[in-house]
């Protein structure tokens, strides 16, 4: 609360006395005179009295209100001619800022602002001011002509921006840092991107070692630490250009993975599921020598990778459920987690969950018919193992061939009078199908979308059940004619159709001398 001898200032600073405002931000700035530290309400003021031109404003504005204040500003570029004249008056703290705030507002600002802006920079930068060089570095890398910077005029940006990097990074300016360890990765200098990025990795798990103690044991879904881009990639390249040395190392490994994991990484979160597995990606054992395997912290780690969408946690996790040695072990749930990952498009999972339920086909009527759906699935994505066993669910043209006999002489009016027997010799025809198969089949439920479920062994005892792809477009259509011709009526013995010795009648008598 504002004391007795403020209140006279309070009210000529809000009558718009540039004096007062002046003297009221600077005791907000301050805490002075029994007002309570405000930096933000004392640049309110502040700012008040800089645009009444007050000079005494602009110096405390250029050398106490940092750039991230300003840019809260509704139009941060009209506060550029207030750090400009401070930094003029010796501030060289507001010539970073002014410099800044041109160059972010430049189509506010105009060409000589920021040939003005780039030349205070320069100037900081011969003075060794580190901020400056990076941020000199920075707008140069652009890849800005020479001839459009004066103070560069013909020389080469991109390597002055280099050596400017080069410099801020050496002085401990980590932004640039972080650039000279990208540029080495994507340089692939392998040595170089680990003397780099050991020392930020080391800084990053001393700063944030205290919240990575408090929360491994019960690792929350959330991330709990804020870490950069930059910083999650670089943890997580280093550990992985890591993971074969000796055993020490492997111990910072497994603290860099944790603290990206921490930070919300799921890649970060899988590999840590998979290292207290002991295990890799193709589910062999891995780092051997080091322990058993912890497969509760690693279903734990696997499972918020998988809730952020990381399939490869859900094949993981599949494994971990069908080890025998697993206290929990579930083969159901080792099966229902497959099937996730099957289902988020990972190749290896595709090929063994089809595999998987083929060796379980005898355990329900429908496991071999979604084998063959995964199958096709991981053969979409290039499985030769899966396009190899395909080959067995191929159409057989060869049973087929009476069928298609019969059609080549079947006429416009045989096929009105009797279509549902036509659609049968089609699809006869475009799947390969004998005659009792033909006869016999359920044409809608046989039809799986991916292949047709030919079974006729209720009704045929010597007929043996079978599946054939839908590969090819008379295939489709076929079904899709069928689908409409068959929509609401009984295929079954006690529809039109009627039984099995009715329908070969109507063939045998449908063309005498073809289909006898």
């Amino acid at each position: 609360m504002a004391t007795r001898d403020n209140l006279p200032i309070i009210k000529a600073a809000r009558t718009g006395v540039a004096a007062a405002q002046l003297t009221l931000g600077s005791r907000y700035f301050f805490g002075k005179s029994g007002l309570p530290q405000s930096t933000g309400t004392a640049f309110y003021w502040l700012e008040r009295a800089a645009r009444q031109g007050l000079e005494e404003a602009f110096l405390m504005i250029g050398r106490h209100v940092p750039y991230d204040m300003i840019a809260t500003m509704p139009h941060p570029h009209e506060a550029v001619p207030w750090y400009e004249k401070a930094f003029e008056a010796g501030i060289a703290r507001a010539g970073l800022i002014f410099a800044r705030l041109v160059l972010d507002n430049g189509r506010h600002c105009g060409e000589a602002a920021r040939q003005k802006a780039l030349s205070v920079l320069k100037s900081l930068a011969d003075r060794n001011d580190h901020d400056a060089q990076w941020m000199l570095a920075q707008y140069l890398q652009q890849g800005v002509p020479g001839s459009q910077i004066r103070p560069f005029a013909g020389g080469d940006t991109i390597r002055i921006g280099n050596a400017l990097t080069q410099q801020a990074a050496q002085a401990g300016v980590e932004a640039a840092q972080y650039v000279l360890v990208a540029q080495a990765w994507s340089g692939k200098e392998h040595e170089n991107y680990r003397r780099l990025a050991m020392p930020l990795a080391e800084r990053l798990l001393q700063r944030h070692k205290m919240l990575c103690a408090q929360h491994l044991n019960e690792p929350p879904m959330l991330p709990v630490i804020a870490l950069r881009p930059e910083e999650t990639g670089l943890l997580l390249n280093l550990a992985g250009m890591m993971q074969d040395q000796s055993a020490e190392p492997l111990v910072q490994v497994q603290q860099m993975l944790e603290l990206a994991a921490l930070g919300g990484s799921s890649s970060a979160r899988c590999e840590l599921g998979l290292r207290h597995a002991r295990m890799d990606r193709e589910g062999q054992r891995s780092f051997p020598g080091h322990g058993v395997a912890h497969y509760k912290k690693a279903v734990t780690w696997l499972l918020l990778a998988a809730r952020d969408g990381v399939p490869e946690a859900w094949h993981t996790l599949s494994r971990v459920y069908a080890k025998s040695e697993f206290s929990q072990r579930d083969l159901v749930m080792s099966r229902r987690y497959l099937e996730r990952a099957a289902e988020m498009g990972l190749l290896a999972a595709q090929f063994e969950y089809a595999q998987t339920s083929w060796r379980n086909r005898r355990e329900a009527s429908q496991h071999d018919v979604r084998a063959v759906y995964w199958w096709l699935k991981a053969a979409g994505q290039g499985h030769a193992g899966a396009r190899k066993v395909l080959l067995d669910f191929s159409r057989q043209p060869l049973k087929g061939l009476w069928a298609e006999q019969i059609l080549d002489q079947v006429t416009t009016k045989i096929r009105k009078a009797s279509p549902f027997l036509c659609m049968r010799l089609e699809i006869a025809a475009a799947f390969g199908l004998s005659r009792p198969e033909a006869l016999l089949l359920d044409v809608i439920k046989a039809n799986h979308g991916h292949c047709l479920e030919v079974d006729i062994s209720q009704y045929h005892a010597k007929s043996r059940r079978r599946l054939v792809l839908i590969q090819s477009d008379e295939q489709r259509e076929s079904l899709m004619k069928a689908g409409k011709l068959y929509g609401d009526v009984d295929a079954g013995f006690s529809g039109p159709e009627g039984n099995y010795r009715q329908r070969q009648y109507r063939l045998k008598t449908l063309l005498p001398d073809v289909a006898g």
